[in-house]
């Protein structure tokens, strides 16, 4: 009888958290109610054992009865209700009901409150909520006849037919209770799984886009840098200067690539990548004060290549131009600050296509959760201020 599975730990459970809350409620209760029922029973059927009661049957009932509901609660609740579990409760219930006539003593028959009649109400609850309907109904009517059968063949039709009745409706409650939870809950697994798979997606094709523009970053800073300087005049070619930027443009490549196939870890000492930085920049005179400071790798590496974006837009745009570079701690935060005497710009003005601002500076700040300002006007020269706000 195919029925709700077990409550498993495996990983298909977080996929399906809805119905793994569903199988959890529908393992315990039942089990509990079970439990419950088989040893609140035994007490009250062994209370009364008047005739036409066989006491020595009703002994062999209650304590096959008491040892089944005990079994029944340990193995629902380590391994789930399976189908021989919810076939046994059934079978045991319809055999103890058609047996009612030498069970339950007549005066404690009627009104559907003997021990008997709670334990088919119990059977026939446990099934729709641990089985399929296409299983569970007919295992209700079945309990339903034989309570009727058996309380008849007591003598108390009255009683037949109203706890009958009783579990009848019991039976259709309980089915299309449990129906409409299962097609609710597994809608909303559904919805579940198609939310994850969509933030997968999502975290992919963002992933894609951030390598793309980190890509688009190191080529703008380096190969498009020195091509635009070249193609500007900013570079007399061919020149010991130039040859000197091309082979650090490649160094600082082929430094990326090993970065990024084995990242760096550890504190990294910001103030020795900004003297790199100067390095890679032999043609453009800067006034450097820069104060010990050890920042995450991350960090280092996004301070220092917007640094680089900034000084290079000095040599693009501004030749000539007096330019300062600043390592400081300002309260708990890591400040780099570029500044140069140069023409100027109008910041709003910088089209969108433009890489150098928007990401080479600000999109490489952001990524490490730090700021970057950009303050210029034509005619007052440019200061950049990058922040990260990570020092305590």
């Amino acid at each position: 009888m195919p029925v709700a599975a077990a409550t498993t730990s495996s990983p298909s459970a977080w996929d399906r958290p809805a119905g793994g809350a569903f199988t959890r409620i529908f393992t315990t209760l039942p089990a509990l109610l079970r439990l419950t029922c088989g040893l609140v029973g035994a007490v009250a059927a062994l209370a009364v054992r008047t005739p036409p009661v066989r006491v020595a049957l009703l002994a062999l009932v209650v304590a096959t009865l008491t040892a089944w509901s005990v079994w029944y609660a340990v193995r629902a609740l380590r391994r789930g209700v399976a189908g021989p579990l919810v076939a046994g409760d059934v079978a045991l219930t319809t055999a103890a009901c058609l047996l009612i006539p030498w069970l339950v003593a007549p005066e404690v028959l009627a009104g559907e409150g003997s021990w008997i009649a709670v334990l088919a109400s119990t059977t026939v609850i446990n099934a729709q909520a641990t089985a399929p309907a296409r299983w569970s109904v007919p295992a209700g009517l079945l309990v339903t006849a034989a309570y009727a059968a058996g309380a008849a063949a007591a003598g108390n039709g009255v009683e037949a037919r109203a706890h009958a009745a009783t579990l009848l409706v019991q039976t259709g409650c309980t089915a299309m209770l449990t129906a409409v939870m299962r097609r609710r809950i597994g809608r909303a697994d559904r919805a579940f799984a198609d939310y994850q798979r969509l933030a997968r997606a999502a975290v992919v094709a963002r992933t894609a886009r951030e390598a793309e523009r980190r890509q688009n970053r190191d080529l703008h800073d380096t190969v498009l840098a020195t091509l635009t300087m070249v193609g500007l005049g900013a570079v007399a070619g061919p020149s010991a200067a130039l040859r000197d930027r091309c082979a650090a443009d490649l160094r600082t490549l082929a430094a990326l690539a090993d970065a990024r196939s084995e990242p760096a870890v550890g504190p990294t000492a910001l103030d020795d990548r900004l003297r790199a930085v100067l390095a890679r920049l032999p043609e453009l005179p800067v006034r450097a004060t820069l104060a010990p400071c050890a920042v995450p790798a991350e960090v280092a590496e996004a301070l220092a290549e917007s640094a680089t974006a900034a000084l290079s837009n000095v040599v693009r745009h501004s030749p000539g131009a007096s330019v300062t570079l600043c390592l400081a701690r300002v309260a708990d935060a890591v400040v780099v600050e570029v500044a140069d005497d140069g023409p100027g710009f109008d910041p709003a003005t910088v089209p969108p296509h433009r890489y150098g601002v928007r990401e080479s500076i600000r999109g490489r700040m952001t990524t490490v959760g730090g700021r970057a300002e950009v303050v210029s006007a034509p005619g007052v020269g440019t200061r950049i201020r990058l922040e990260w706000p990570g020092v305590g």
